[in-house]
């Protein structure tokens, strides 16, 4: 019985995330407790425990006496989270020994998408930071993950790159790593950034603008 209460939670957690990374839940989409126990049907309890973790990732935020939203990101939003996220995995991977393994396999995994990319985008990112020695940069970029997260399911859902220009961007990066090249890894990484940051600031002019 504890076991299966400390798996649901993790289960639902995965899940939300999802809906909210694809874009299901769109920003400004409330994410209440009795919603959630409703739908995966659990107590609120376990409903409240993913719902917080996904606030503390800041894939949901929560104002005093409210419920949880998906965040609406500006364009000053964006431009600082992407300017702050070249920083680290610049510098992260100036700082890999080699290509982490599980960079490879969530690199193979986009490229043999049929169109869903963000999920293993994700995951490359984050094994990419991981693989490198400091514990503090892996830290820095998790704060920033959450809502990087949430670009990056933008720009797959309104079409913005495609996985195969991801990929190809994702290659160019391994193959400097691997070549021993730090200084091309983190110009890379910078411009592929920088790429993502630019169409998804244009995208929200066209509609808001």
């Amino acid at each position: 019985m504890l076991q299966t209460a400390s798996v649901l939670p993790e289960a639902i957690y995965d899940e939300l995330r999802s809906l909210i990374v694809d874009q299901t839940y769109a920003p400004g989409t409330s994410i209440t407790e009795s919603a959630v126990a409703l739908r995966f049907g659990v107590a609120r309890p376990t409903a409240k425990m993913a719902i917080e973790r996904l606030v503390t990732e800041g894939l949901l935020r929560r104002e005093l006496h409210q419920s949880a939203r998906v965040p609406q990101l500006d364009a000053a939003d964006i431009v600082d989270l992407f300017d702050n996220r070249a920083v680290i995995e610049c510098a992260a991977v100036a700082a890999l020994p080699a290509v982490p393994v599980d960079a490879m396999t969530a690199h193979r995994a986009l490229l043999a998408s049929s169109g869903s990319f963000a999920q293993n985008d994700i995951a490359f990112h984050r094994a990419l930071v991981a693989g490198q020695p400091s514990p503090r940069l892996a830290r820095m970029h998790a704060l920033l993950m959450g809502e990087i997260e949430l670009c990056i399911g933008q720009v797959q859902a309104a079409h913005l790159l495609t996985a195969a220009e991801i990929g190809a961007q994702h290659q160019g990066i391994l193959d400097a790593i691997t070549a021993g090249d730090p200084t091309e890894a983190a110009r890379l990484t910078r411009e592929h950034i920088a790429g993502s940051r630019d169409r998804l600031l244009s995208n929200q002019r066209n509609h808001h603008g």
